[in-house]
């Protein structure tokens, strides 16, 4: 464990999937000026593995949930028949046209600086949250992919046929870019407040790979002499169950990977395949 994630003492699910519900709750005793007005989607029946539902339910806040998908729309209003502080959209957040969610927002009395933005929507997260621009929550929880280490900046390509996600060091940049700050981050969710708050929380060093504690070794990728890629350990695809063995992941064919010094018939039969491999690639 790290040192330095005094949030993460905090975790507790209620209905969230990873303890945001118990650190939400820490935060907002922390934080001054709130208004109890949250934001969901991608928000299923709204209430399953939800970051908003404990608040909406128990806490007495005020919320914007948005699905996409008409037959989940259809639990998401039963779940909140009785709630009318709870603002349903049946829409598809994206991040250009006039689904933008600053565009859908507009159209609710939800104020400008409300207090949670939850996103979590398996892939473009980092730009849905780049194009919010006319509303500024004082706190955002955010999906990165979890199998990305600390270190690494990788964000997937801008399109919403592609689930691949972002690294939690590219969308703490972007973060910062945008004014606000990391404070803490659970399994695969990181969460921001505003600058201006940041010096509320006593934190030292706010970098993803302090307060990410839940990080796991990922596995290195290295070479050997004859071209073959080698992995530091076996791991195993995520949500496909596939295992991903040591040798594995190859660009050349076994008969092609030879080593430059390698003398005899069979070492130089398997250099004039790579030259030909060469010319022809």
């Amino acid at each position: 464990m790290k040192k330095n994630n005094e949030l993460g003492k905090y975790a507790k699910n209620v209905f969230s999937q990873f303890g945001e519900d118990g650190v939400l709750q820490k935060v907002f005793e922390i934080l001054p000026d709130s208004n109890k007005w949250c934001v969901e989607f991608g928000a299923w029946d709204g209430k399953y593995l939800s970051n908003c539902y404990n608040l909406l339910s128990n806490y007495g806040w005020s919320g914007v949930m948005i699905e996409a998908n008409k037959k989940k729309f259809q639990e998401l209003k039963k779940n909140y028949a009785e709630n009318a502080r709870v603002h349903l959209i049946n829409r598809f957040v994206s991040f250009e046209g006039t689904n933008t969610l600053d565009d859908i927002l507009k159209t609710t009395p939800i104020p400008k600086d409300f207090d949670l933005l939850s996103i979590d929507i398996d892939g473009n997260d980092y730009y849905i949250w780049e194009t919010v621009v006319e509303f500024s929550p004082k706190v955002v929880v955010i999906e990165f992919n979890q199998t990305i280490p600390s270190d690494v900046r990788f964000v997937q390509e801008k399109n919403v046929k592609i689930n691949q996600g972002a690294s939690i060091l590219s969308i703490t940049e972007l973060a910062q870019k945008k004014g606000y700050e990391l404070i803490t981050a659970t399994l695969c969710n990181a969460i921001f407040v505003k600058k201006q708050y940041f010096g509320l929380f006593g934190i030292g060093d706010n970098s993803p790979s302090i307060l990410w504690d839940q990080e796991a070794e990922a596995p290195r990728v290295f070479q050997l002499y004859d071209g073959t890629i080698a992995l530091s350990k076996e791991f195993e695809l995520l949500w496909n169950n596939v295992n991903v063995k040591r040798f594995d992941l190859q660009k050349l064919p076994k008969h092609l990977r030879v080593f430059s010094d390698s003398q005899g018939i069979k070492g130089l039969f398997r250099k004039f395949l790579f030259k030909l491999y060469k010319k022809s690639s």
